[in-house]
């Protein structure tokens, strides 16, 4: 059922407290870091006399001032929460500020003198592969002989693509706000996706036991995947300051400095080399995807996986070999970012699809239709089935609404009767796997509790960050109980509340969260039936609730009134949750498993036009159906896959992050760095759900995720980009398109289109 999202109208009155707008503690503090300008480099001496003379400065800190773990490496070691003799980005962080406002904090923070011995700095992947630089393994799953399948296969095509990284922007820069307590611990509030991987590392900072820790996450204003474990070492520098000044510190970035200190989306290298047949059925694959991923491991491995996992898309791919390269570059560590890796390797194979219906001169939508995952054919590369057949289906219902083979018919018409304006279609898949890769984090907590007056109080260890996850918590505990939804109050997420909670990421928060949530209402329920039973001397069946009601035999008792009367006959009216995904595994040896519950699907259709004369574009219309299950919330299910398009086509066209040869990232603010504005959304923009398709899986109350999937819809955006540009060349030639998509990009494929026209013509 749509219900509004429960802090709605605090968003859009400004009554939302984030971080910043949190009541400041008497003697507040503010943060600040000196960070290094060297990409890589050895620090010869560090001079802070000027940075601690300056007015307001209450202490400095560098690394010999850590009581306990240098290191906050999230899963393997390479993170030092401040720089110890060694630098290896731009903006590492080298010491920190403590002063009396945050403008005092910043400017005194510019005034260390530091002398560097400069280091050898690779900064690309392609350098980094050439130096054989990576952060953690290079891994290659292989099934079958897809040489020998290459190689005898009718046609051969081979390509390769730049795919850009991603700046999170979101609209909260990172932030914290951190309590020394009485008995030497710490209180955080934090903006983090991840309250208790922040407690451990807090803890572990200073020397303390996590029990020591508290971690309190209200909501955030946004975090897409940059705020899982970004937002730890903020947390981090604030509660050594705490404990060395002995008084509360905020600690929040500014944009430049939240975009030059903190990771984005990894921007990845791919190759690829396919063999198919005449009918573009793929015989054989052999895909390279290279992330950049900065200085240091991070979550890089589990992205690159995903990136492995996801490089079939939504095809069949019998004969294949899959590598992962996880790059060191002496660049900010780059991070979780929606979709985690999987949108990078979807790239290869999407490009791969037009390039084989180029060279077939049939339509790409034809050739996807081919490949698709069907009975038969529904092994992926990594060995787990794909046990429900969505896409075919939806596919032909989308080319179908969308009308997509007349609009295919009249925009060949257009391009030939126009010799400067172009249009380009396409119609993409999405198959996107649902679970975390790394099993353990597939579990979650949560705890009910039910007042005597019918009201109930939950707490869970999702967090909050725009997208709903609250509200649809709320209202599977309001129907387990058949009560309204105005009586359930979430509370923030808190690590005394709910402990050892794993990350709001994987799109995994209402999957994890609600059914945990359900276990505890679960176990309340049954208490609740017992005792209704045997109080009124009926069997167990003829107890149920409905309409907030307790319905016992004949009687109705509402609920309110029952619940005292529970409490009166001392019933527990509390209760604790827990959930564990069922059936995940994957050997990384042998590259095989069941990753995944299940899978999410989805798929979209756009239209652009490009002018050929500029490379400037612009979207006409995208068709969108995506099977969100039985949805929790159909309005917040539209909302996150209209924002999830607009944020893949972003990434895909105008959101470009430009680096210096020595590392340095030139583009640190909105003046450089171009998200989607409003007008950017198609005028034409049509969104629906798939009706009619309950997950098979015992998910919560049949639905499907909707964090990640709908992001790679802008796929599609990208494809009708190239689409048009191929119409230059009467479709016979394969036009390269690095992403970001942006006019310049448009214009030199345009122009390598019109170069190889004019080859054919001079060379008959």
């Amino acid at each position: 059922m749509s219900v509004k999202h429960d802090s709605a109208w605090k968003h859009v009155s400004g009554q939302a407290r984030y971080i910043d707008d949190l009541p400041e503690p008497e003697g507040l503090l503010h943060a600040a870091v000196g960070h290094s300008e060297q990409a890589h480099a050895r620090i010869l001496a560090m001079d802070l006399d000027a940075v601690k003379a300056y007015p307001g400065v209450v202490a400095v800190v560098t690394a010999a001032d850590v009581p306990g773990h240098i290191d906050i490496g999230p899963v393997f070691p390479g993170d030092p929460v401040l720089a110890d003799g060694v630098v290896e980005h731009v903006g590492q962080p080298v010491f920190a500020v403590a002063a009396t406002s945050h403008e005092a904090a910043r400017k005194a923070a510019r005034l260390a003198k530091i002398d560097y011995e400069a280091l050898p700095a690779a900064v690309t992947v392609e350098q980094a592969l050439d130096q054989q630089l990576f952060v953690r393994p290079s891994q290659t799953w292989r099934r079958g002989d897809p040489d020998s399948a290459i190689k005898t296969a009718p046609h051969r095509l081979r390509g390769e693509q730049h795919v850009g990284g991603q700046e999170h922007f979101y609209l909260e820069s990172q932030a914290c706000l951190v309590e020394p307590t009485e008995d030497g611990g710490m209180f955080v509030h934090t903006s983090s996706q991840h309250p208790s991987e922040v407690q451990k590392l807090v803890a572990e900072v200073l020397g303390l036991p996590i029990h020591e820790v508290q971690v309190e996450v209200r909501r955030m204003g946004g975090g897409f995947g940059g705020k899982e474990t970004q937002a730890a070492a903020l947390a981090c520098v604030a509660s050594l300051l705490a404990r060395v000044t002995g008084t509360a510190i905020k600690y929040r970035l500014s944009r430049p400095d939240d975009m030059v200190q903190t990771g984005k989306r990894h921007d990845f290298y791919n190759t690829w080399e396919i063999g198919f047949d005449d009918d573009g059925l793929i015989r054989g694959a052999d895909i390279m995807v290279a992330g950049r991923c900065g200085f240091s491991p991070d979550l890089s491995d589990a992205i690159v996986d995903r990136a492995m996992f996801h490089a079939d898309n939504a095809y069949f791919l019998d004969q294949s070999r899959i590598v992962g390269h996880r790059c060191k570059t002496y660049t900010v560590s780059n991070t979780a970012f929606r979709g985690f890796g999987g949108p990078q390797g979807m790239m290869v194979i999407e490009q791969a699809m037009d390039d084989i219906a180029r060279c077939l001169g049939k339509d790409p939508l034809d050739v996807r239709l081919t490949n698709l995952y069907r009975p038969g054919r529904d092994v992926t590369h990594y060995g787990q089935t794909v046990e429900h057949h969505v896409l075919p289906e939806l596919m032909a219902r989308l080319e179908a609404s969308c009308d997509y083979r007349a609009r295919r018919q009249a925009i060949l018409a257009f391009n030939r009767s126009s010799p400067v304006l172009k249009r380009g279609l396409a119609l993409t898949p999405v198959k996107f796997g649902i679970s975390f890769t790394a099993k353990h984090l597939n579990q979650a907590g949560a705890l009910v509790h039910i007042y005597t007056d019918g009201s109930i109080h939950v707490n869970h260890g999702g967090t909050e960050m725009g997208q709903g996850l609250y509200v649809k918590v709320a209202q599977v505990v309001a129907t387990a109980f058949q009560v309204d939804l105005e009586r359930i109050k979430v509370s923030a997420t808190r690590t005394d509340k709910v402990p050892n909670t794993s990350p709001t990421a994987a799109s995994s928060g209402s999957d994890l969260n609600g059914m945990a949530a359900l276990d505890a209402c679960e176990k309340i329920l049954a208490r609740l039936t017992d005792f209704a039973a045997e109080h009124w001397q009926v069997p167990a069946e003829q107890v149920r609730f409905e309409n907030n009601q307790a319905v016992v035999g004949d009687l109705r008792v509402p609920w309110a009134e029952f619940v005292q009367k529970a409490y009166m006959n001392r019933v527990s009216l509390s209760s604790s949750g827990f959930y564990a995904t069922p059936k995940i595994h994957f050997d990384y040896e042998k590259g095989e498993g069941h990753p995944f519950l299940y899978y999410a699907n989805g798929a979209s259709c756009s239209e652009v036009v490009i002018d050929t004369l500029t490379g400037e574009y612009r979207v006409l219309r995208t068709d969108i159906l995506h099977d969100v299950g039985r949805s929790l919330n159909p309005d917040i299910d539209i909302g996150q896959i209209e924002g999830g398009f607009i944020q893949g086509m972003g990434w895909l066209t105008t959101e470009e992050l430009v680096y210096s040869d020595d590392g340095r990232l030139l583009t640190t603010g909105p003046a450089t760095y171009k998200i989607p504005a409003a007008s950017d959304t198609p005028p034409d923009f049509r969104v629906s759900l798939l009706p009619d398709s309950p997950n098979r899986e015992a998910t919560v109350f049949h639905s499907k995720a909707v964090g990640e999937p709908p992001l790679m819809h802008g796929i599609s955006v990208w494809s009708a980009l190239r689409d048009a540009v191929a119409s230059v060349s009467d479709y016979r030639f394969n036009p390269p398109l690095d992403t970001p998509a942006t006019p310049e990009r448009v214009l030199q494929a345009v122009t390598a289109s019109q170069h190889w026209l004019t080859q054919q013509q001079e060379s008959h």
